[in-house]
């Protein structure tokens, strides 16, 4: 129905009741099929329709429902679509374009975005130099910043001009801003930063700014 912080909003002004009885408390414990929840007097499905997306996220949009800043947000693309509430599946940073994944399903939600069992999370970068055999080996052997491990499972150079060239970086465990950091720590500058792919699901020809609904065999294939 919302995001998570719209719902405690929602809760500590009074519009949610518990079994007919209004909770101010959004960590107040409720069993799924147990107790009956309401919004403003209207029970609320406890078993929506599901729904899984795939969007071409443009540069320039922030990965939110609703920005503090006043910047344009990657719900700006589904404007008109008529859709349910849906929330993105892990993150992109401002900077950053491709492949971002949505749905209302929090559990499938979780199972995608898991370090230990989610899907690969591949990406193209354009660098504003040559990469030689030794940066590439050192973004695999990774390092720690600010407390975190950082490595990249794997990282290939795909082709090169006379100034910059562009990346393949693999993450099995994506850090917040994690390429960016891993290659600012190597004196390299991100020219551009596109996620080509979640494990079997790849971008292909999605526009930019497009989205569409998951297939069934895609859904299997990630889960």
């Amino acid at each position: 129905m919302c995001s998570r912080t719209q719902a405690a909003e929602w809760i500590r002004a009074g519009r949610v009741a518990v079994d007919g009885r209004v909770v101010r408390d959004p960590e107040f414990p409720t069993i799924a099929g147990r107790h009956r929840i309401a919004v403003d007097g209207r029970d609320i499905d406890a078993a929506p329709e599901r729904h899984y997306l795939v969007l071409n996220k443009p540069r320039g949009l922030v990965t939110t429902a609703r920005d503090e800043q006043g910047r344009d947000t990657v719900y700006r693309c589904f404007d008109g679509a008529g859709l349910p509430w849906v929330a993105p599946v892990g993150r992109l940073d401002k900077a950053s374009e491709g492949l971002l994944l949505f749905s209302n399903d929090s559990e499938w939600a979780a199972r995608i975005g898991d370090p230990a069992t989610g899907p690969d999370k591949t990406y193209h970068v354009q660098v504003d130099r040559i990469p030689d055999a030794a940066q590439l080996a050192a973004l695999k052997a990774g390092f720690v910043d600010d407390g975190e491990f950082l490595r990249a499972k794997s990282a290939t150079l795909l082709r090169s001009g006379e100034r910059n060239a562009w990346m393949e970086i693999v993450l099995d465990a994506g850090r917040n801003r994690q390429i960016r950091r891993m290659l600012n720590a190597q004196d390299t500058n991100v020219l551009r930063l596109i996620r080509v792919s979640i494990g079997p699901l790849a971008l292909g020809e999605l526009a930019k700014g497009a989205w569409r609904p998951l297939t069934e065999e895609e859904l299997r294939r990630l889960t």
